[in-house]
Formats: C-alpha cells, structure tokens, sequence
C-alpha cells in the first residue's frame, strides 16, 4: 500500500506544483478563502486549527486572518516527534514565527490549544473525502486522538486540481468531513 500511495503522491505533487503559481494569480486562493469561511460558519469562542504553508500548499493564512477578526482562537500544529499525534500551539496574525519540523513556521510561544475545527492541508483527495498526505500519518493520529475525546470537524483545504479518481484507504486513514477547493465544496 505505501508504495501505491507514494506514487500517487509523485503525481499529486507534480498536478499540485503546475497549477500553484497560476491558480494563485488568477484568484482561486481568494475563492477558496470564501468558500472555507462560508463552510465554517460562526467563528466566535471556537478553537479552529489553520497551518503554516509550504512547499505549494494553498495558503490558508488569509482564512485564518478572518476567523480571528470573527473572534475565534486560532493555532497551529507542532510536530511533538515521530508517530505522535500534533499539538497545537496558539497563533495570532503577527505572531513571532520559527523553523518547525519539515520547513513550516510555528508560534514561538503561545498556549497550548484544543481545536474543535481543523483546516488540513493536503498533497490529494477524492470524492469520498479521502486524503493523501506527506505521509507521516500525522493528522489521521491526530484526528483519532481529536475524535475520541468529541465532536471535531476536519475540512480539507486544496485546489481542485488536487483532486484523484480514488485514494487507496487503509485502517488507520480517517476520512475528512469535507474538502473545500476554489470550485466549492466536496462532502462524501
């Protein structure tokens, strides 16, 4: 199954890198900010999990901008080691950034956060909501962990462009409650 997914990853990385710089220009990051707050709803008094971007991710920043302006606690996730689920450490717009784990920004300093809400990055998804990752098994760890203390919902973040026919699924891969691109919403 790893190598199935690893060649899957090859290409979604290469679909997700041809259509990063144009799909930024043309306004689908703009798109998919709308159709992820719009998908959010409410923000005030919640703890909602964003990321720091890289490589060729979809910039989930202005999103969180928003929702922190709506008066919703925000954070970010923190590698604690191998095979760990993440934390997720308190984020503010201005926030004293330093290199984390596998090139992306974390806070400093900051509470320690329990989101109710996570925004996901991710390399590929399908219809069924499906995701494929960077492969470190880090957020179906985190989501089992989130999930089996309550409600949690975990909403993908990606271009279109991302999507794939289907995505082999093991045990230990947790489906998302939704994926939001810059054409809409997919739900399973």
């Amino acid at each position: 199954m790893s190598d199935v997914k690893a060649t899957l990853r090859k290409s979604a990385f290469a679909a997700r890198s041809g259509v990063f710089a144009t799909r930024a220009e043309m306004g689908s990051v703009a798109a998919a900010t709308t159709h992820l707050l719009a998908e959010i709803g409410p923000a005030a008094g919640r703890v909602i999990a964003g990321y720091m971007p890289i490589r060729t991710e979809i910039d989930p920043i202005p999103a969180m901008s928003a929702l922190h302006a709506d008066g919703a606690r925000l954070c970010v996730p923190v590698i604690a080691g191998k095979g760990l689920p993440l934390d997720f450490r308190a984020w503010v717009p201005g926030a004293r950034l330093i290199d984390g784990p596998f090139g992306a920004l974390i806070p400093e300093d900051g509470d320690w956060l329990v989101p109710d809400t996570l925004i996901v990055p991710l390399v590929a998804f399908d219809a069924r909501c499906h995701r494929l990752g960077y492969g470190g098994g880090f957020y179906d760890r985190t989501l089992a962990r989130l999930k089996a203390r309550g409600p949690v919902r975990a909403i993908g973040f990606a271009f279109a462009a991302q999507a794939l026919p289907e995505l082999p699924a093991e045990p230990t891969d947790i489906a998302l409650d939704c994926i939001v691109t810059d054409s809409g919403v997919i739900r399973p």
